[in-house]
């Protein structure tokens, strides 16, 4: 078998960008028809090369190859070029070109190594591509193939990115929720950064990492990692967006919180939460109007939802409609028949309509719909407490605490209820374990403060005041802090020193009335008559008064009417009462309401009646696992092992506490 070889470059201008380093095809004559040998005058390489090129290439034979083998360079030996075959046949292995350095880059080695090469090629022409006397390369067009890696593929020294696969992703963001669960933010942190490496284009990550950093109050990061998210994922994705509203919002930044609600309503129109949570802010800014709008394109573009409902129903409770309140709290509880926070809600509008039977059901209702939830017994509890049940009360209270052992204000409630019923050493231990669950508490130290007063201890209340201060001094609790702490002041005759308080007070909360009132009858005991006058009328000026009407409904009305079609599904309405009432709420029809809501409350503007069926004790014992003759003991237990744990978990601190 005879073999020859040729340039594969199909074009003067591939062989002219290749001439540093030329790749050789090789071919068998077996393969070529109708030729047998290379000696036939008529043939020639010209007709073997696709398309014809100027370039002259050198007549080759099989004589040559020995002559190519020693023109290799010297390194490379002919088994390492032409490796063998199982016959023992050779062929040419292509090696990838090496890009050569720049010139600037090149140093004396480099220029010698080129001069060597220059001499090597002016020696043999034959390999070089082009003989003396030929074609000269253009010498731009040369330095352009040297600096452009046409050849060369990108080299990253740490290697190419592992594409994972998507569960990973849920099962690290998993991992990442426990450890945050148990307090180890920093493995949590490590392992949710990992995840926004492999995995930028998902928002979940970012949102993780977000919370982490807000529970450590460290919220210059959380900003970051949203403003990170958004930015990887080009603004489209609306959770990040809505927790960055939430973030800015719980700052006080409402203008930059309500670009950020805008944003995540503008990456996803039926994102619930964005829309609820800027109702939330314009409610607490006063303004109704607007709130109610938001509201309503919630239901425009998400549907029925029970938190939209939810806030709806509030709204007309605190504006004393209450049948409408009734029919959207039954909304509310349609859509999630297992949302315990409708059912307390509209346990909460019967508590104060004093249907103590109908707030009872409801409750009870709660409990079924949300097991082991803390507020459904806490709120239950305080209910029986206020009508005298002070047993039923108890055993409620510490049903709540054994399904939530880790929950502070269950301790802090059971503590005062056995302090007006029982006696004072019982609560001060309550205290103690509820402060040792959670030491950044406020509410449980002012309590137990107040308790301490009420017992004559000045010392030991101002000790436990200044100990929730310590934790925050801006918040609510801290304004109710400085003034129950005036009034103290105010018994025992600091009066300068209570006046101080009452400002303090008033500079976090300016619109508390107890705070003015108390201040205001400070000043009147002590002669000052015309002092307290002033009080009294600073409250009324700076005082911000929220105004509802009864118009909002046509409003709402407006912006669902282009989809007047599907959001008389979501709202249940009749089509032709719509058009003929303008006050809608008022003629919902539930023809198609669940049976038990019908059984249960029977018209939505009388009042619940009947004893209840419920079985407590038999509820518990299935549900929760727990045996109602002994609760006693266990919550004996359960304050035990608080005592044990005490000394073995440190209390969390910020880093900015740290420093």
């Amino acid at each position: 078998m005879q073999l020859f070889y040729f340039y594969s470059s199909s074009s003067p201008s591939a062989l002219s960008s290749s001439t540093s380093n030329p790749t050789f095809s090789l071919f068998s004559l077996s393969h070529i028809p109708k030729f047998s040998t290379l000696s036939s005058p008529r043939i020639s390489f010209k007709s073997l090369l696709c398309p014809p090129s100027r370039l002259t290439l050198p007549p080759c034979s099989t004589n040559d190859l020995s002559a190519v083998l020693q023109d290799l360079p010297k390194h490379a030996e002919p088994d390492e070029v032409f490796p063998k075959l199982e016959n023992g046949e050779r062929f040419l292995e292509i090696r990838r070109p090496v890009m050569e350095l720049d010139n600037d880059l090149e140093g004396e080695e480099g220029e010698t190594e080129k001069k060597e090469d220059d001499d090597e090629s002016s020696k043999d022409g034959d390999i070089g591509g082009i003989k003396e006397g030929g074609l000269s390369i253009d010498e731009n067009l040369e330095k352009f193939a040297k600096k452009i890696a046409i050849f060369e593929p990108e080299r990253d020294e740490s290697g190419p990115r592992e594409k994972l696969l998507s569960i990973n992703l849920d099962l690290a963001l998993y991992r990442a929720k426990v450890l945050a669960r148990n307090y180890r933010h920093e493995e949590a942190e490590k392992i949710l950064q990992k995840c926004i490496y492999y995995w930028p284009e998902d928002g979940r990550a970012y949102v993780a990492l977000g919370k982490i950093f807000r529970k450590q109050s460290l919220i210059a990061e959380a900003r970051a990692v949203y403003e990170k998210g958004c930015q990887a994922t080009q603004g489209e994705n609306a959770f990040i967006w809505q927790c960055w509203a939430d973030l800015e919002n719980k700052l006080g930044n409402m203008r930059r919180a309500r670009d950020l609600f805008d944003a995540a309503t503008v990456a996803d129109k039926r994102h619930i939460a964005a829309w609820h949570g800027w109702a939330i802010l314009e409610l607490k800014q006063g303004n109704i109007k607007k709130a109610r709008n938001l509201l309503g394109k919630g239901l425009k573009y998400c549907g029925g939802n029970e938190y939209i409902y939810q806030t709806l129903a509030l709204l007309e409770a605190k504006a004393n409609r209450y049948e409408q309140a009734r029919s959207l709290f039954m909304q509310a509880t349609k859509c999630n028949p297992k949302s315990c926070a409708s059912w307390l809600a509209w346990a909460q509008l019967e508590m104060q309509q004093e249907n103590n039977q109908a707030a009872r059901q409801l409750f009870e209702r709660s409990v079924q719909a949300s097991p082991k939830n803390r507020f459904a017994w806490h709120v239950w509890g305080l209910f029986e407490a206020n009508l005298g049940n002070i047993d039923k009360a108890r055993k409620l209270i510490k049903i709540g605490h054994l399904v939530n052992p880790r929950d502070p204000v269950l301790l802090q409630s059971l503590a005062l209820l056995e302090y007006k019923h029982s006696t004072a050493n019982l609560a001060r231990l309550l205290f103690r374990r509820a402060s040792e669950l959670d030491p950044g508490h406020q509410p449980v130290w002012i309590a137990w403060g107040w308790m301490e007063w009420k017992e004559g201890n000045i010392a030991t209340t101002r000790e436990l005041y200044r100990r929730a201060l310590a934790i925050d001094s801006t918040s609510e609790s801290a304004a109710r802090c400085l003034q129950a702490w005036g009034v103290l002041e105010q018994r025992v005759g600091n009066l300068s020193a209570a006046r101080r308080l009452f400002r303090s007070s008033l500079n976090i909360n300016s619109q508390s009335y107890v705070t003015w009132m108390t201040w205001a009858s400070l000043e009147e005991d002590q002669g000052n008559a015309v002092r307290a006058e002033e009080i009294r009328n600073l409250y009324f000026q700076q005082r911000t008064e929220v105004v509802d009407d009864a118009s909002w409904v046509m409003g709402l009305l407006d912006i669902i009417d282009p989809a007047l079609d599907s959001i008389k599904r979501v709202l249940n309405l009749e089509h032709n009462s719509f058009y003929k009432t303008q006050d809608s709420l008022d003629n919902m029809t539930h023809a198609r309401s669940y049976s038990t809501n019908e059984e249960f409350l029977g018209s939505s503007s009388r009042s619940l009646e009947g004893n209840s069926r419920f079985n407590l004790d038999a509820f518990i014992k299935e549900k929760l696992s727990l045996d109602p003759s002994k609760l006693d003991d266990q919550m004996e237990t359960s304050l035990m092992s608080i005592a044990r744990s005490r000394g073995s978990r440190k209390p969390w601190r910020s880093k900015n506490q740290m420093q």
